[in-house]
Parts: C-alpha cells; structure tokens; sequence
C-alpha cells in the first residue's frame, strides 16, 4: 500500500492491498477500496462508495458525492463501482436517492473520460466507453458495450441499449435501440453499429440479421408496429434481433419513448 503523506484517509475506510493513493486525497469513513486501484492527486471519495479491484482513478475525480436532486434529504444511499474501471480526470459520480433504488452502480471495465458525469441512480453495465463530457441524468440505464462521443447528454430515466452508439454533441431524449447509432437532432437511428458488434464477438450472420431488422424498421415505408409484430412471430430470429424488437416495443410504451420512465412509482 503507497498512501502519500499528505492524503486524508478516514481511519474507518477500508483499504485493499497495493491500494495507491495520491496528494491531497480524502478518503471518507464509509468507502470500501478493492486490491490494486490506483487512485491519483486531489481527488475526493466519500459517501457509502464501494470500489472494487484494479481500477484506475485520475487526479481530481469526486465519487460518492450527495444526488444533486433537491428532494434528497441525507438519507443513507449507496455508490457500486466494479473491476477494471478507468476514470479520467474530473469524472464525478452521485450516490443514489431513497426515491430511485438508493443506489448508483457501475460495473466492470467501463472507461469513463475526463469531465464525464454519472448522476445518481443511474446503471452503467460493463465495457462501455465514455468520451470526455458525458453527461447522464438521474435514473439512466447504460447496457454493455455502449460508447459515446463527446460532450453527449443524456436525459433522466433513458435507457441505452447494448452496442449503441451516440454521436457527438447529441442530447439524448428518447430511449436508444441496441446495436443502433444515433447523433444529432434526430433521434431516428442512422444505421448499426456494426463495427463495435464484431468488436465485441458478435458473429457475421448476426450481424447481417440486424442490419436487416434495421432496413425493415426504419427503412421501408411500412407502419413501424406491424413490422415488430411481424418479426415478433418469426421463428428464426437470432438472439440479437429479438432483443432488438423487444428493446423497440417497451419503448413504444414508455413515456416519451423512454421506457423506465413509464414504469417508475410516482413520487
């Protein structure tokens, strides 16, 4: 364990080994860090914030921080973070509201660049990528392998699918389809992000099956509800379409398009 000198490291904390700690840091009395993360310069970790092993933590983060949600009074809510996660320099993260599940979560192996923000009770699944500026609202559910480009904004209660894609610049209003690009005004998806798919093992046929799910929906001149019906009742689909057609249909439910918005308790 290397604690430099001048950090604050509350001595109920709980310190894994080969833990780094650089200075000028504060470490609060209800953090958990895991073996081997690395945590740099001027940073602040505090709250019921739960780090796991082997992550990477840049000069000037702040996690565990109260929700800025007005309605939050001090009650005992929680940070998760997993395994092998990088956070770059002034990444902040919220702990959850007694109102939203209390907790905010992020997984494993998720890279989240400099200036990003993770607002609370927000999920983050595994391997995503950040780009620098990021900005999630409360309630925000992020499946695995999503990457965004900079400075995207997401709004509360949105859900992104596994694969997605977010162009630069894009405010995020709408849920977003697995395997889908999306960027600009427009949230009509622009085509499949094929490329990070294979990255991530999906095979060709796949592949191929999405990009004809894809022609289908959002190509063809057809009333979007009858082709989901459609491919619904096939029973060739390849796992991957099915969840696409499923993801589509509970957005077509929610409120705005924005399905966990639709089946939230009313507070």
């Amino acid at each position: 364990m290397a604690i430099h000198r001048t950090a604050q490291v509350h001595r109920k904390a709980e310190i894994g080994q080969n833990v780094e700690i650089g200075a000028f840091t504060v470490i609060g009395e209800h953090v958990r860090i895991g073996d081997g993360t690395r945590i740099g310069n001027n940073c602040t970790i505090v709250g019921h914030t739960e780090i796991g092993k082997r992550n990477i933590i840049y000069h000037n983060v702040v996690l565990g921080t109260p929700p800025q949600d007005l309605a939050y009074a001090g009650m005992e809510t929680r940070l998760i973070i997993g395994d092998d996660n990088v956070f770059r320099e002034f990444v902040t993260v919220n702990i959850g509201t007694g109102k939203g599940g209390a907790v905010t979560i992020i997984g494993n192996r998720n890279y989240l660049m400099a200036c990003s923000h993770v607002a609370h009770d927000c999920e983050l699944e595994d391997d995503i990528i950040f780009a620098n500026g990021t900005l999630l609202g409360g309630h925000v559910k992020v499946e695995s392998g999503v990457v965004t480009s900079g400075c995207a904004a997401v709004h509360h209660f949105i859900t992104i699918g596994t694969m997605a894609f977010i162009g630069g610049l894009t405010g995020i209003v709408q849920d977003v389809p697995p395997y889908m690009m999306v960027e600009g005004d427009d949230p009509t998806p622009r085509r499949v992000n094929s490329r990070r798919m294979k990255r991530l093992g999906v095979s060709d046929e796949a592949i191929a099956a999405v990009e004809e799910a894809f022609r289908l929906i959002y190509r063809s001149k057809r009333v979007r509800a009858e082709v989901l019906r459609e491919l619904a009742a096939r029973k060739d689909l390849v796992p991957e379409v099915q969840r696409l057609v499923r993801f589509l249909q509970d957005m077509s439910e929610g409120k705005k398009g924005r399905y966990l918005e639709s089946v939230r308790e009313e507070w």
